[in-house]
């Protein structure tokens, strides 16, 4: 394997994480976990499509069998609004619940973040926008991630739609991130194969940002390259054969992992893109870093050298190169194909973006808190230009 970056100065860096519970089945330790707070009555978040799987009432049903009240709240779309996080914070007051556990895919775990951050803090949700301005701890939070994709339920991030600036804004803190996540693979099989590609691929954004991330660290590298390796190894499989279990447990291992590194080093220019793609234009999360991950990575590529160069040793059935200019272009080569297999190797015109939005595209994409970690500093010609090339 490629030799690991070398430093005359060992910056220290700490590393975050929730317990998590990983496997098949892991789901139902949720009314032990619940008992373990000493919770009464809980707010359980989900979405409608995840409500239609039939995830959720088997979730409800034991809890209220093991005496727990459960109010359910379902009122969460793609891209979580700010007013849906308002409307869920006052479900949780009417009802005095006293836990919260959200069940589903990115969308109803930021928004279960948001309302918890209301519940002990109150104020406006827009007002914590930005690093470190939670002020009190949440309150007890047990998250079931029901795609291998968003990992919010380990990170310390929640991203949510500000409808009046048309952006998305991310709070960051670790009080953000859950108590506890119940990691169940079995969950993930309800998914069809263009969202488990557009999840997967996000799985891969995550690591690949969190390893050439400027703020990463020995122990984030470790998860971001294991997470890589088990996307490459895994997300086809997991798209042809949605029940085939091995392929579903080392996609949510991949997330996991991803999740780990990207919590705790942070991501870069890719997420910054794609969300100033889902705020303004209400594009899925997923999509987006998909389409735009190989035009980042070659945009990158001399600021993250010795990264990629890494990255190589762990993309299954890489062959080797002669130079390290012809490695690095067959990692991004990989990554092309990949995309390419799974579907996301589409126009941003095809879902909706025009030449026209790209300047306000780009400079909301540089005001995104991603910007700061990323390898390379970009301009904002930079971003447009990349926006008109995924075009």
């Amino acid at each position: 394997m490629a030799d690991e970056p070398k430093s005359d100065v060992l910056e220290l860096r700490k590393f975050v994480a929730p317990e998590f519970v990983h496997g098949a089945g892991a789901r139902h330790l949720l009314s032990q976990y619940v008992h373990n707070f000493s919770a009464k009555h809980v707010l359980l978040v989900s979405d409608p499509g995840v409500f239609a799987a039939g995830w959720v009432d088997p979730l409800f049903a034991a809890l209220q069998q093991d005496g727990v009240q459960v109010t359910l709240f379902t009122d969460v779309t793609p891209n979580p609004k700010d007013y849906e996080i308002i409307a869920g914070h006052e479900v949780y007051l009417e009802n005095e619940c006293d836990a919260i556990v959200a069940v589903g895919g990115g969308s109803p775990m930021d928004c279960a973040k948001g309302i918890g951050i209301l519940a002990t803090n109150g104020g406006d949700i827009l007002e914590y926008e930005g690093v470190d301005n939670i002020a009190r701890p949440l309150p007890p939070m047990i998250f079931i991630p029901t795609t291998a994709g968003t990992a919010a339920d380990v990170s310390q991030f929640a991203i949510l739609t500000d409808v009046t600036r048309a952006t998305k804004i991310a709070i960051i803190s670790k009080a953000l991130i859950p108590d506890v996540s119940l990691t169940d693979p079995e969950t993930t099989v309800t998914m069809g194969p263009e969202l488990t590609a557009h999840v997967g691929m996000d799985v891969l954004t995550h690591a690949v940002e969190a390893l050439g991330s400027n703020a990463s660290s020995p122990i984030t590298d470790m998860h971001a390259l294991e997470a890589a390796r088990l996307v490459f190894t895994h997300l086809r499989t997991a798209i042809a054969e949605p029940e085939n279990m091995i392929a579903r447990e080392g996609m949510m291992r991949a997330s996991l992992q991803a999740g780990l590194a990207f919590s705790n080093a942070s991501l870069g220019l890719v997420h910054a893109m794609a969300h100033s793609l889902g705020g303004n234009k209400d594009l899925p999360h997923g999509e987006c870093n998909a389409i735009l991950l190989p035009l980042v990575m070659r945009f990158n590529v001399e600021a993250a050298r010795e990264k990629y160069l890494r990255l190589a040793d762990w993309i299954p059935g890489l062959s080797p190169s002669s130079t390290e200019n012809a490695t690095l272009n067959r990692v991004i080569e990989a990554v092309e194909i990949l995309q390419r297999d799974v579907g996301a190797n589409i126009p941003l015109s095809q879902i909706g973006v025009q030449k026209g939005d790209l300047r306000e595209l780009a400079a909301l994409a540089c005001a995104d808190p991603c910007v700061v970690t990323n390898p390379r500093s970009p301009s904002e010609a930079d971003v447009e230009t990349l926006f008109e090339q995924a075009l």
